[in-house]
């Protein structure tokens, strides 16, 4: 990711689990395409609905 990219322009996803959006953070630089759920909590209730 670009330095110059402003908040309200990164990219989001919704979360499976609890269906609220998230954005990217620095720690999934290298894995965005991978992540699924918004936090821990969510992936370990992932067979849960809300």
């Amino acid at each position: 990711m670009p330095k110059s990219i402003k908040k309200a322009n990164l990219p989001t996803k919704i979360c499976p689990t609890c269906a609220l959006p998230f954005t990217w953070r620095k720690k999934w630089k290298k894995n965005w395409e991978h992540v699924k759920y918004c936090s821990d909590k969510c992936r370990q209730n992932k067979t849960k609905t809300p």
